[in-house]
């Protein structure tokens, strides 16, 4: 039994069509320009925030920047990126208005959506957590390796994102 044909799938999809076929929803997906464009905002904002928090994230891991406080960094940076994550959640949700349906039944957009919500906790942590660890205070070279990790975890979940992302049009549905 798939996704679709459970009982709460059923539900999901009969609100995915709702959506879809709402003013907004119909207007992006039958309009000659504003879905193209509405994507390529999305991947401008996916290049800010995921362009950004690669390099923090390989000044955490110590492959960039060593000589750079972090503090400093994230100080810097930090706005960047997260003006860059508002607007793909903004884009992001219109471009799922005008294709709900397709989308929902997408292996890839469940898997990509389970990544963004496991990149979004490490984030969290890092930012309620590690960022406040005297070592991203001071202007340590090599931190510790729980610091390390995370920033590693962030490079491998937002690489699959954006995998994940481009796989959608490309595979079957269930």
């Amino acid at each position: 039994m798939g996704f679709a044909q459970s009982g709460s799938g059923e539900q999901l999809f009969a609100l995915a069509e709702r959506i879809e076929s709402s003013a907004v929803g119909t207007a992006i997906a039958e309009s000659r320009y504003l879905y193209a464009i509405i994507e390529g905002v999305h991947l401008i904002g996916l290049t800010v925030a995921v362009g950004l928090l690669f390099v923090i994230d390989l000044r955490l891991i110590g492959a960039f920047l060593r000589t750079v406080p972090v503090s400093d960094l994230l100080r810097q940076l930090r706005p960047w990126v997260f003006a860059g994550f508002g607007l793909i959640v903004l884009t992001g949700g219109l471009l799922f208005w005008s294709s709900a349906t397709e989308e929902l039944s997408s292996p890839p957009f469940a898997i990509k959506m389970g990544l963004v919500a496991l990149g979004a906790l490490n984030a969290l942590y890092f930012e309620l957590v590690s960022a406040n660890s005297p070592a991203v205070r001071g202007n340590h070279a090599v931190l510790p390796w729980k610091i390390r990790f995370a920033g590693a975890a962030s490079l491998a979940i937002w690489t699959l994102v954006i995998v994940a992302g481009r796989l959608i049009p490309y595979l079957p549905r269930w």
